[in-house]
C-alpha cells in the first residue's frame, strides 16, 4: 500500500493560551499522534506547525480546540496549509516579539495538588519550599511585566536557574516544562522573617506561626500584595489590628487551613465547597456557624463571614503551622490600595505591624483578594480581582474602534475592549485616594500596553465631578484624536449584564432595573431607583423609586438617620430622639432643598429603615446600613408591606409600614424582612406590568443593592414567577466595579 503525502499545516491560537501550559501539551499530543514540526509563543498567542499524515493532522488541530490544558481559554484555532519540509520531531522556538499584541495572559491560580505533596514530601528538594509552582499553578499575572510570556518578561527575570530546575523546564515530559516561574530553594526567590527572632534567624515561618500565636500582628507578602495576618480568635489583637488600620466596623476576612477547619466556622455546601476550593480561590462570603472561634470584632455586626483556602505554598505552610484559623487583610490603612512594592509597604506597614514575612520576588501588579457571594449555587462576585482578572469578557460583537471604559469613582475598575474581547482590569478602589488614583493611571498604560489596545474611543460616566469622567475629558483634550463618550450610570449597570450575557445592539430591549446608592442621572437628579427599557445603544426611563430630599447631600450617605429626617419629617421617633439636637433642622433643610438634592436611591431608602430600626445611624464604609440591615433579617418571617406599584414605587409608603410596625413593638428582624418583601414585590410588580406594556420578555438586575441575596432571590423569584427570563451578572460585579464593561458595550454600539 502506497503511504499518503505527508502535509504540513501552520496554526495560529488564540485566547489564554500562554503561562497555561500550551506549548508542552502541543509537543506532547504531537508526540501522540507522530507529528514533527515546531510551536512557540508570539505577541498573539501560541503558533503551531505540525507535519504529518492527514488524519493525525486534522486530529491534532481538532484536539487544540477540544482538548486543550486546564488553565487554558481557547478563543480561535485557525490553520493553513503550508509545504512540507521533512522535518523530524517538535521543537519549542523562542518567542516571536513582532506583531499586533493580542496575547491573553493568565491570571494568577492556587497551588495545585501536586505541588503541594512535593512541598510535604520530606525527601522532595523543595520539601517547604514557599514558592513551588508549575506550568499548572502560581503566579501569573502579578508578576508579568509585558508578553509574550517568557521568563525574561516577568519578575522571575533576576533568578537564574540551577541546572536541576532547568532540567525541567526544558523536559517535554515534565509538568515544568517552559513553567516560568520554575525555581528552588537553591535558584529562586528567599522567605525571610524581619525582624529576626533573638536566636537569629530560624524557619521563617515557624517563627511566624509563633509569633501569630502570641497575639503578633504580621505583615505578609502575598501574590498579588502584603497583607496583615493576626489569629482569628485573638480579640485583642484583632482589636488592635481594627485600630491601626483605622477601619472601625468593616468585616475582615479570615483564612482556614482546609475545608474542614473553614466547616467549623461557616456553612459549606457544594457550591461553596467549589467556589473555596477551585484554582482562582477567593474570599466566599458565608452564614457564619453559632460559635466558631472567631473574635467579634472580625465581623462585627454580620451574620456572615468571608473566608477563604490558602492559595499559596506559603499560606499552606503557615496554616498548617499555625493550626488555626487567621484574618487575612489587605496590607493598607482604610480606602487605600493594597501595598505591592516592598519599599513603600516597608513604609505604610510599620506601625500596623509587628514583623514583616517577606521575600524578594517582585510584584509587578497589585491585586487586591476576589471577593464572591453565592446565589442559586452561582457565584456572583462582589470584588474581582485575583483569579479572575485580567481573564477578559468575551463580547457578541466587535466593538470597531478600541474604547477605553473608565468606570466609576468608587469601586472603580477600568475596561479595555478591542475586537469581541473585554479586558476588565482587578478591583482598584475609590478614586478620591491619591494612591488608588495612582493605580488607575498606572492600569489604563500598563493594561494597553500589555493587551496591545491604544483606544481611540473613552467611555465615562455622566458625573462631572468623577475623577475618572474627568481624566477621560483631560486625556481627549491633550490627544484630539480621541473621542469621549458619556454614558448614565444606571444604563452601564444593565449594559454590563447584557453584554456578559451575549446581547448585541440589535437585540429588543430588555426591562432593566438598576438599584444602587448614586447615579447621576439626565434631569440632575441623583438616581438609584431605576427601572430601564434598556438595550446596549439606548435606554428610556420608564419608572423609579419616588424622589426624597437627601439633607446635606454627601452628608447624608454618611449619616443615614438624615434619610430617615427626610423620610418621616416631624414624626415621632427613637431616632429623631437621637439625634435631637439637630434633628429639626435637617428636617428642614430637606424640605427647603438648599443642599438636598432629590434622589431615588434605594440605597438612601435602605440607610434610611436601618436607621429607624436602630441598626445604623452613621456609616464608616460604603454600604454598611444596607449590608447590616440585611443582617438583622428573621429568615421565617413570610409577611410583607403591601405598596402601589405604579411606575414611580412610593419608598415613601414602605417607610410609613415600618414606622406603624415599629409603634406597635413589632421586633427589628420581622421588621427588616417585611421591608424588604414589600421592596421586592412592588419592584416585581412594577417590572412585570410595564414589561407587558412594552412587550418585553427578560429583566436584567444590576446595581450594588442587588449584592443583597434577600432583595435579589425574591425579586428574581418573582419575576420568573410572571413569566420573565431574568439576567443577573455572574462575570463581573453588579456594584460599580462592572461599570466600565457597561460603559464599553453602551460606547461600542453607539459609536
Amino acid at each position: 500500500m502506497t503511504a499518503t503525502a505527508p502535509v504540513r499545516v501552520r496554526v495560529h491560537v488564540e485566547g489564554i493560551v500562554q503561562g497555561v501550559g500550551f506549548r508542552p501539551f502541543v509537543h506532547g499530543l504531537a508526540r501522540e499522534l507522530g507529528l514533527a514540526g515546531s510551536v512557540g509563543n508570539d505577541a498573539a498567542g501560541v503558533v503551531v506547525e505540525v507535519e504529518g499524515g492527514e488524519a493525525a493532522v486534522r486530529d491534532f488541530v481538532l484536539a487544540l480546540r477540544e482538548r486543550p490544558p486546564a488553565l487554558a481559554v481557547v478563543e480561535s484555532v485557525r490553520s493553513e496549509a503550508i509545504p512540507p519540509t521533512g522535518s523530524h520531531g517538535l521543537v519549542i522556538t523562542g518567542s516571536a516579539v513582532t506583531g499586533a499584541r493580542t496575547a491573553l495572559v493568565a491570571a494568577d491560580t492556587a497551588t495545585c495538588a501536586d505541588c503541594l505533596a512535593e512541598m510535604r514530601d520530606p525527601a522532595d528538594r523543595r520539601h517547604r519550599y514557599p514558592f513551588v509552582n508549575c506550568t499548572n499553578c502560581g503566579p501569573r499575572y502579578t508578576i508579568v511585566r509585558d508578553v509574550p510570556y517568557d521568563r525574561a518578561t516577568t519578575t522571575m527575570a533576576g533568578f537564574t536557574m540551577c541546572a536541576p530546575c532547568a532540567a525541567e523546564y526544558h523536559d517535554p515530559a515534565d509538568r515544568r516544562f517552559h513553567a516560568q516561574p520554575t525555581c528552588c530553594p537553591d535558584c529562586g526567590p528567599t522567605l525571610v522573617l524581619e525582624p529576626a527572632g533573638p536566636g537569629g534567624p530560624g524557619d521563617p515561618v515557624r517563627e511566624a506561626a509563633s509569633r501569630l500565636r502570641d497575639g503578633a500582628v504580621l505583615a505578609m507578602k502575598g501574590l498579588g500584595g502584603y497583607h496583615l495576618a493576626v489569629r482569628a480568635d485573638a480579640a485583642d489583637s484583632v482589636a488592635r489590628l481594627r485600630a491601626a488600620k483605622h477601619r472601625e466596623e468593616k468585616p475582615f476576612a479570615v483564612m482556614a487551613g482546609s475545608l474542614e477547619d473553614a466547616r467549623a466556622l461557616v456553612e459549606v455546601g457544594s457550591a461553596a465547597a467549589q467556589a473555596l476550593g477551585s484554582r482562582r480561590a477567593p474570599i466566599v462570603l458565608l452564614p457564619r456557624i453559632p460559635g466558631a472561634a472567631v473574635a467579634p470584632a472580625v465581623a462585627p455586626g454580620n451574620r456572615d463571614l468571608g473566608v477563604m483556602l490558602p492559595y499559596t505554598p506559603l499560606h499552606h505552610l503557615l496554616a498548617a503551622e499555625l493550626g488555626v484559623p487567621f484574618v487575612l487583610t489587605s496590607g493598607n490603612t482604610s480606602d487605600e490600595p493594597i501595598a505591592h512594592v516592598d519599599g513603600d509597604a516597608r513604609t505604610r506597614l510599620a506601625d500596623l505591624a509587628d514583623g514583616f514575612l517577606t521575600h524578594d520576588r517582585p510584584i509587578h501588579v497589585r491585586t487586591d483578594d476576589s471577593v464572591v457571594r453565592l446565589h442559586r449555587g452561582a457565584e456572583l462576585p462582589v470584588r474581582r480581582a485575583r483569579g479572575y482578572a485580567p481573564e477578559p469578557v468575551p463580547l457578541a460583537f466587535d466593538v470597531g474602534r478600541p474604547v477605553l471604559g473608565c468606570g466609576a469613582e468608587v469601586k472603580n475598575a477600568i475596561c479595555l475592549a478591542a475586537g469581541r474581547r473585554a479586558v476588565l482590569s482587578p478591583h482598584l478602589g475609590d478614586l478620591t485616594n491619591p494612591a488608588a488614583l495612582r493605580s488607575f493611571h498606572e492600569a489604563t498604560e500598563h493594561l494597553g500596553r500589555l493587551f496591545g489596545i491604544t483606544p481611540l474611543v473613552l467611555a465615562h460616566d455622566l458625573h462631572p465631578d468623577y475623577l475618572a469622567t474627568r481624566y477621560a475629558l483631560d486625556r481627549a483634550d491633550a490627544e484630539p484624536e480621541l473621542e469621549t463618550v458619556g454614558v448614565q450610570h444606571h444604563h452601564a449597570h444593565v449594559a454590563a449584564c447584557l453584554a456578559e450575557h451575549g446581547a448585541t445592539p440589535d437585540d429588543p430591549p430588555v426591562l432593566g432595573v438598576a438599584y444602587d446608592g448614586t447615579g447621576f442621572g439626565e434631569d440632575g437628579t441623583i438616581w438609584g431607583g431605576e427601572l430601564l427599557l434598556a438595550g446596549l445603544g439606548g435606554y428610556r426611563r420608564v419608572g423609579h423609586l419616588a424622589t426624597v430630599p437627601m439633607p446635606g447631600g454627601a452628608a447624608a450617605v454618611r449619616e443615614p438617620w438624615r434619610m430617615a429626617a427626610a423620610y418621616v419629617g416631624d414624626a415621632r421617633s427613637a431616632v429623631r430622639d437621637r439625634h435631637a439636637d439637630r434633628w429639626d433642622a435637617v428636617v428642614a433643610l430637606a424640605r427647603s432643598g438648599t443642599a438636598s438634592p432629590p434622589t431615588s436611591s434605594v440605597g438612601r431608602l435602605f440607610d434610611a429603615v436601618s436607621a429607624l430600626l436602630g441598626v445604623r445611624d452613621a456609616v464608616t464604609y460604603e454600604g454598611q446600613a444596607a449590608i447590616e440591615l440585611e443582617q438583622r433579617v428573621d429568615p421565617d418571617e413570610r409577611g410583607t408591606y403591601p405598596v402601589t406599584a405604579g411606575d414611580v414605587l412610593p419608598g415613601g409608603e414602605l417607610v410609613a409600614a415600618v414606622v406603624e410596625d415599629l409603634a406597635a413593638g413589632v421586633g427589628t428582624g420581622r421588621i427588616a424582612a417585611r421591608f424588604h418583601h414589600g421592596l421586592a414585590d412592588a419592584t416585581v410588580a412594577a417590572v412585570a406590568r410595564l414589561a407587558g406594556e412594552h412587550g418585553v420578555d427578560t429583566a436584567a438586575l444590576s446595581g450594588g443593592v442587588f449584592v443583597n441575596a434577600v432583595l435579589l432571590e425574591r425579586v428574581r423569584a418573582g419575576l420568573e414567577a410572571a413569566g420573565l427570563r431574568v439576567l443577573v451578572p455572574t462575570r463581573v460585579p453588579c456594584t460599580d466595579g462592572g461599570i466600565a464593561l457597561g460603559q464599553v458595550a453602551v460606547c461600542a454600539a453607539r459609536t
